[in-house]
């Protein structure tokens, strides 16, 4: 049984992640990690995703820059197709990794620039 919560942010999360990717990652649950792809959903895709106060696309920003200065290549990867789908265009992520590698340094900025490259060039093919 699902949660209302659970829905609205199903419908963000497949807007923003793509319908294949959140089939995928809730066909493969199972008893142990099911608890945790509701967490996700419920909690960051529509407590906090769906909130007023910020689009979507700035969200997708402050989450490239944050990931990127954590060092979370597959969920930053994730996260700059989920860009593109909400509207960021490819100079804007440029300007997101410059302003990462001024902040958190030219390594971090650089691993972003290598992951967003690749994403956006699978994109454009």
């Amino acid at each position: 049984m699902t949660s209302e919560r659970f829905e609205n942010g199903l419908k963000t999360r497949k807007k923003v992640l793509g319908d294949t990717y959140v089939e995928r990652s809730l066909a493969q649950a199972n008893d142990f990690t099911m608890p945790f792809q509701e967490l996700v959903t419920e909690y960051c895709w529509d407590h906090i995703w769906n909130r007023p106060g910020l689009t979507h696309k700035t969200r997708s920003m402050l989450n490239l820059a944050m990931l990127c200065a954590l060092g979370r290549p597959n969920e930053l990867r994730l996260h700059v197709r989920g860009a593109l789908n909400n509207g960021c265009t490819v100079e804007e992520i440029q300007e997101v990794f410059l302003q990462v590698s001024v902040y958190c340094g030219v390594p971090a900025g650089l691993d972003g620039f290598k992951i967003a490259r690749e994403v956006i060039d699978e994109q454009e093919e």
